[in-house]
């Protein structure tokens, strides 16, 4: 059997009875980094042997775990913090346990992306968890597009080192925008920041943002960005292509994207302006 166990995200303290005893009483604890994984299992006098993990070792070591599933080896998966599975290894694992009718079940816990939603003072009847955002430039505007069009709450998950260049994207695209940043969630210097993305854009230049980061954006609560209303559509293209650095193609499809209407009006409008 297949174990996914939450862990802490920051206090060592917030951990299950159950995830306790589920380690325990394994044959093997799968997880990310072994160095910060004996912490947590040290703090509980968890001893069992550890196997590496990640997302680069994952297909390799997928045989192995598989075959010890076959032979009734009960394995627990943890990631460095949280739940495993949510922008962690653990997924591919499950799909494949799945398919071969092994059984796989969930010890629930600790999830950064729950506990920042529930303090963050934003919408939580619905929302979209997104994860980690792209890196790439216009990969990045472009998901920021499609996220600030939502009429729900958005999480993601960001660096302290990137934090800046989404804060300034989030800011082009929409500077009205409500954003939220949680930081250093359970830990001893726990944050949460609120306002529009060029306010924190300026806390983060007086103190910069460190830690885990869980970035939260409100809905999209009215049609699509009125800011634009008064802007011919060539020039919003124009505008978005010079500002972000992305290609005629990318900012023709955030434009769409952004006045929630089709592709191919804001193409010709480009390419075939006489026919409008």
């Amino acid at each position: 059997m297949l174990y996914l166990v939450a862990t802490p995200i920051g206090h060592l303290k917030d951990i299950t009875l159950r995830a306790i005893e589920t380690l325990q009483a394994c044959d093997y604890i799968l997880c990310e980094d072994t160095r910060h994984s004996l912490i947590l299992l040290k703090h509980y006098e968890i001893h069992k042997p550890l196997i590496s993990f990640h997302k680069f070792n994952e297909a390799y070591k997928e045989e192995q775990v598989i075959q010890d599933l076959k032979n009734n080896k009960t394995i627990c998966l943890i990631s460095d913090a949280g739940t495993p599975g949510i922008s962690d290894p653990g997924a591919r694992l499950v799909k494949r346990c799945l398919q071969e009718n092994l059984k796989v079940f969930s010890v629930p816990g600790a999830c950064a992306a729950i506990s920042a939603i529930c303090i963050s003072g934003l919408e939580t009847s619905h929302f979209l968890f997104y994860g980690f955002l792209p890196r790439p430039q216009g990969a990045l505007i472009n998901a920021l597009s499609e996220i600030l069009n939502q009429p729900f709450t958005s999480i993601c998950y960001e660096s302290p080192e990137r934090i800046q260049k989404v804060l300034e994207a989030i800011h082009r695209l929409d500077a009205h925008r409500e954003v939220v940043i949680a930081r250093e969630l359970t830990k001893k210097f726990e944050e949460v920041v609120r306002g529009t993305a060029q306010q924190l854009i300026a806390r983060h230049l007086e103190k910069k943002f460190k830690g885990e980061i869980v970035l939260l954006i409100a809905k999209n609560s009215g049609p699509s960005y009125e800011e634009w209303a008064d802007i011919p559509i060539e020039e919003h293209v124009f505008r978005l292509q010079q500002e972000n650095a992305i290609s005629l193609q990318e900012a023709i499809k955030q434009v769409a994207t952004l006045r929630s209407i089709p592709k191919r009006q804001v193409y010709n409008k480009i390419h075939h302006p006489k026919k409008l």
